[in-house]
């Protein structure tokens, strides 16, 4: 199966980090602007998702969670979940205290990674 989402090594360093300090996360990224434009990081069961939202996948045992517009126009990309030194749009991701920011790099999927593609969640 293709996995829909990846890290690199830094940001699985960083999930890590945050689950020490407060247990089981979650990620959404929506499509808006501001903060919406970055994958938040929460607390499980902090941000409360909407129906029709999409779960692409899961990092460190952590759901990646993208509103239901943003994933039809992505779902053709492979999502990298990165992280870089900086402090992030609008603060309410729980890296933004560490000076880091969460970012997503895109790649569009081969025809053969297109057949073999994990399955997805949806909010009912």
């Amino acid at each position: 199966m293709t996995k829909r989402i990846h890290a690199s090594e830094k940001a699985t360093e960083l999930i890590k980090i945050l689950q020490a300090k407060h247990g089981d996360l979650m990620f959404y990224q929506a499509g808006g602007c501001c903060e919406g434009t970055q994958p938040q990081c929460f607390e499980k069961g902090g941000f409360y998702q909407r129906m029709g939202d999409v779960c692409i996948g899961t990092i460190e045992n952590t759901e990646f969670w993208v509103d239901k517009d943003l994933f039809e126009y992505w779902k053709h990309a492979h999502f990298t979940l990165d992280v870089i030194d900086a402090f992030g749009v609008g603060g309410f991701s729980l890296e933004t205290p560490l000076k880091k920011t969460f970012q997503i790099e895109y790649r569009i999927f081969t025809e053969a990674e297109e057949l073999e593609l994990e399955a997805v969640t949806y909010i009912q």
